[in-house]
């Protein structure tokens, strides 16, 4: 009876998982989704641990499992509610980064009970080969999601530098075709107890490795890659276990994962392979246009931008990391109120990649209770681009960038952007002209139409919105 039970609890969960995925592609019920796939969690543990039976025997040691239940939600709940918006990416890094180290443990703890039972003549090598084959492959895949997270994560909050040194992606290749043959070998001869601890060292090694040069810009897909690892390995957990849920869960989380690195990769118009060899946007990025010399740029002051844009008839406004980093996207979203009170047109352009994980400016503007409808994605965008009297960019850069389409030598050539220089003004607002993340100049800059309004992207709209007022 209380198998039948949790196999429902789990059908449940599986498909509250299912549908909670669905609501989160619309960010009206994106929020409910998430809710949604948390209930069906919530039914999938207490249900384990209450319903589960192996051999007869339930779960015990409720103190020990409570007791971690008890501490990693007050630490889930506590980092959740004081992390700022700028600092998601980071977060969102080191949780899939636990879960990989998860699936290793896991891996770890399941190969010790088999080779206990080799040992002690319970069972044969030949009849754990299949098994050992998923807790291999849990292993590796686990351990490197976890490496290579942990390294995202320091990237991200700029304690990790890009490194890179001349033979590296030889060496990764290497050390990957070592991994997986120490992997093979101890699926033929079980009884190699240690090499699973040479596993796991050369896994965590290779996922450092993996991640340590490739550049900032291109974090957003290696987090949606590492993403799709850690789902994996859970799957290979729900094979160890025949646990249905974690199967689905690791399956949905993997193939929503490779799915969105597909995305991205087509958002920036390049491959995969050019992604993790390349290290776009780290120590080899140059200047905006390789040796291309630029003009000068001009300011404009803030009352001159109010006027600009009160008296226009429609306003993109352009968010990037800046908007992010200042908190400014409530001030913004009062911007926009004031100028549609004077009859101006107000819409967002977002890019896939802008920020540091796809849907960052998205969850920013919801938090600002901007109204979705208002959010255009790249192509809707660039369609609206040429009737639009002004664009205003919030610390934006590459995604902006006009040599992504006119300068072979860039380092981001061939990356789709916003054509906001089709605009009939362009605004600026930056806090100086350092380059973006990806460590490049850029040329919209520098163009006649394109006008400078330094500062603090959330004093500057305090300012703008004053400004506007008085008009």
């Amino acid at each position: 009876m209380g198998s039948n039970i949790l196999t429902l609890c789990y059908l449940i969960a599986s498909v509250t998982f299912i549908i909670g995925l669905k609501m989160l592609s619309n960010p009206a019920s994106a929020r409910k989704g998430n809710l949604v796939a948390a209930f069906g969690m919530a039914i999938a543990i207490l249900g384990t641990i209450f319903l589960y039976e192996s051999e007869g025997e339930k779960l015990h040691n409720y103190a020990w499992i409570f007791g971690g239940l008890l501490v990693g939600g007050i630490i889930g709940t506590l980092a959740a509610k004081k992390v700022k918006m700028t600092a998601m990416p980071e977060m969102v890094s080191m949780f899939n980064g636990m879960g990989g180290a998860c699936a290793a443990l896991i891996s770890i703890v399941e190969f010790n009970h088999l080779y206990k039972g080799i040992e002690g003549g319970a069972v044969s090598a030949g009849d754990v080969q299949p098994t050992v084959l998923i807790i291999v492959l849990g292993l590796i895949i686990g351990s490197v999601s976890f490496a290579g997270s942990m390294i995202a994560w320091g990237k991200l909050n700029g304690k990790v530098k890009d490194f890179s040194f001349t033979g590296q992606n030889i060496l990764n290749l290497l050390l990957l075709a070592v991994t997986i043959g120490a992997g093979a070998y101890l699926v033929y001869d079980p009884a190699q107890h240690i090499l699973v601890y040479a596993i796991l060292g050369m896994a965590l090694i290779y996922g450092v490795l993996f991640v340590m040069p490739i550049g900032g810009a291109d974090m957003p897909v290696v987090i949606s890659l590492l993403n799709s690892f850690t789902g994996v390995a859970a799957a290979c957990g729900g094979f160890l276990y025949d646990n249905k849920v974690m199967l689905t869960g690791g399956i949905l989380v993997g193939a929503a994962g490779t799915l969105l690195t597909i995305l991205m990769c087509k958002a920036m118009n390049r491959s995969l392979a050019n992604v993790l060899i390349g290290s776009f946007g780290g120590n080899k990025a140059g200047g905006a246009g390789g040796s291309k010399e630029q003009g000068t740029y001009k300011e404009i002051s803030l009352s001159d931008a109010a006027m600009v844009m009160s008296y226009a008839n429609k306003v993109m406004i352009v968010p990037g990391y800046g908007l992010a980093v200042a908190q400014a996207q409530h001030v913004c979203h009062e911007l926009e109120k004031i100028l549609e009170e004077k009859g101006v047109e107000v819409k967002y352009a977002i890019h896939p990649v802008a920020g540091r994980m796809p849907g960052h400016m998205n969850v920013l503007l919801a938090e600002a209770d901007v109204p979705y409808e208002k959010l255009l994605e790249m192509e809707q965008a660039n369609d609206e681009f040429k009737t639009c009297d002004v664009v205003l960019i919030l610390g934006a850069n590459d995604v902006v960038n006009p040599a992504a389409k006119t300068d072979p030598a860039s380092p981001i050539y061939g990356m789709p952007i916003l054509e906001v220089e089709f605009a009939k003004t362009v605004i600026v607002n930056k806090r100086s002209m350092k380059p973006g993340y990806a460590g490049i100049e850029n040329d919209l800059f520098f163009q006649p139409k394109t006008s400078m309004l330094f500062g603090d992207a959330k004093k500057v709209l305090q300012d703008v919105c004053a400004e506007v007022k008085a008009v």
